[in-house]
């Protein structure tokens, strides 16, 4: 029996993580989508975390989990597991705090998440086929060099900084009716979720990821951990298999979940970027294509999609204007 994550994050830890990482991090913008809110019939407001320093949310829970370790522990080092975006999260935090950062990552990981971890100094291992073996990896790595693993979905401290997300959302819209979540291994949904439920419970949470990364949507049908096949994806930062701490984040935190397809999550791409300037990669997109295509049983408003990130390289984005633009 495992001990419910919501029942140790708190508010508190929260706010603690916003001042931790005040002047590190970027507050994003909300904006308001003509499209989305004519489908919703009421105000959606795209919350756009491809704005953040690194290119994605990351960076807040990386950024806060590193600063809580005691110098000592610090001083060692981090080591990581990611699809990219959480490495270069890492990476800048190490690179801001002084300390040597590794980051495993599976061999299909995109070159600007690659390329950007390198250029802030961390080691990348890209050896790997995916990203369980990337996981399984780095936490034997860091265990052998006696070096702290930073969890790229769970941990309090990442959880929290995560949350901040949604302390951002809720001191500029505070009469937000629902949020939509790009959900993988549940570190996004862990923390907004977390803080949502008990400071304004009345608020809708709705996850999306894609029909490829099933790994949340499939188990939370069956009760259980249900295990996915590893196969390409445009979501490639939702991939992943999921455990018993991430199923739990979703049974309590999210109201309804879906999925979208691979061509939704590219037409979501593409019209990001061409009606609304806004540059996502795919598993950013998921949570607007549960929108845009319609595929929500219910959206209160005004409701928050959050665009999660957007390091997507750009022969894959232009591919897929050329398919579906």
């Amino acid at each position: 029996m495992i001990t419910s994550l919501f029942e140790q994050l708190r508010p508190a830890d929260v706010f603690a993580a916003a001042a931790r990482i005040e002047g590190i991090t970027r507050r994003t913008r909300l904006l308001r989508s003509t499209k989305l809110s004519q489908i919703a019939g009421g105000d959606v407001f795209l919350k756009l975390e491809n704005e953040q320093i690194t290119g994605s949310f990351k960076l807040r829970g990386a950024f806060n989990a590193i600063a809580s370790l005691p110098p000592e522990v610090r001083a060692r080092g981090v080591i990581a597991s990611s699809a990219g975006n959480h490495g270069l999260g890492v990476a800048y935090a190490a690179h801001h705090l002084g300390i040597p950062a590794t980051v495993y990552v599976p061999v299909d990981a995109p070159k600007v998440k690659r390329q950007g971890m390198a250029d802030l100094g961390a080691t990348v291992d890209s050896t790997q086929p995916d990203y369980d073996a990337a996981m399984v990896a780095a936490k034997a790595h860091a265990a052998s060099a006696g070096a702290e693993y930073i969890n790229p979905c769970l941990g309090d401290m990442v959880l929290a900084g995560q949350g901040t997300v949604a302390l951002e959302i809720m001191q500029a819209l505070p009469d937000v009716a629902s949020i939509v979540v790009n959900v993988g291994g549940g570190g996004l949904l862990g923390g907004i979720a977390n803080f949502v439920r008990r400071v304004a419970p009345h608020v809708r949470i709705a996850g999306a990821q894609s029909v490829n990364t099933a790994a949340v949507a499939r188990s939370l049908e069956a009760s259980r951990v249900v295990e996915i096949e590893s196969v390409p994806t445009l979501a490639d930062g939702l991939a992943g298999q999921i455990d018993e701490f991430a199923l739990d984040i979703a049974q309590h935190g999210l109201d309804e979940m879906v999925t979208v397809t691979e061509e939704e999550i590219g037409r979501a791409i593409v019209w990001l970027d061409a009606q609304e300037g806004v540059r996502a990669e795919g598993a950013a997109a998921c949570a607007t294509a549960a929108v845009l295509f319609r595929r929500l049983a219910e959206l209160a408003t005004p409701a928050v999609v959050i665009v999660s990130g957007g390091n997507i390289d750009g022969e894959r984005l232009e591919g897929l204007k050329q398919r579906y633009g």
